[in-house]
């Protein structure tokens, strides 16, 4: 009987491995400047339809995302 090998996950893990980086490494890199800048608004973001410049990591969406509901009472 032919042993059983997972393609689907091994192409996923190769994925999610190119995606986050080898975390294997200790590499440290040096801190990014924000892409967002801090007198961004939530309307600012809303009220256009272009593209960002470049992307946005997600890291940084959360922390401006909390921020405004934070400011707007809508975290506690």
């Amino acid at each position: 009987m032919p042993t059983f090998i997972n393609h689907a996950e091994i192409a996923w893990h190769e994925r999610r491995r190119e995606w986050v980086g080898d975390r294997s490494e200790n590499v440290r890199r040096p801190p990014m400047e924000p892409i967002l800048s801090w007198t961004t608004t939530y309307e600012d973001l809303l009220l256009t339809a272009e593209p960002f410049q470049e992307p946005i990591p997600l890291a940084e969406m959360v922390d401006f995302l909390v921020d405004i509901w934070h400011e707007d009472g809508l975290y506690d």
